[in-house]
């Protein structure tokens, strides 16, 4: 496992950088924490818009989208927050894909993997042991 020296995209300290996000350990702690508060915020306060959330809670609008786009933050249907489904543009409260665009590429997934063929089934001889009827004693 290769480790890099980066500098933090937060706080600008220089850290060993594994894998994930490019803020160090204490940053990523920091917005773990920031992201406990705003979920509580926005269940407080569920038709808040998220200019106003990104004001109040001192959190760009970047990491608010973030957040819905991983389905860690999830807005209620009548909140005027939503982001585009990134598909067909739809306004989705939560996700990166609205529910009919989900269908559509999990479905496309499973034609790729086969997953969506009839199952046929292995063809019978006549007169064969398995063609015939069985009887427990």
């Amino acid at each position: 496992m290769d480790m890099e020296v980066i500098t933090c995209k937060s706080c600008g300290k220089i850290f060993n950088y594994i894998s994930g996000s490019r803020i160090c350990p204490q940053c990523v702690k920091k917005m773990d924490e920031k992201f406990v508060e705003v979920k509580k915020y926005v269940y407080d306060h569920p038709k808040i818009g998220i200019n106003e959330l990104a004001e109040e809670m001192d959190v760009s609008i970047r990491q608010i989208k973030r957040w819905v786009k991983e389905e860690r933050l999830c807005f209620s249907e009548d909140s005027p927050v939503g982001i585009e489904c990134e598909n067909c543009g739809t306004l989705i409260k939560t996700g990166r894909f609205c529910k009919e665009c989900k269908g559509k590429l999990s479905s496309g997934l499973k034609d790729a993997a086969g997953m969506n063929r009839p199952v046929a089934a292995a063809p019978v001889k006549k007169g064969s042991k398995e063609n015939k009827m069985r009887f427990l004693d």
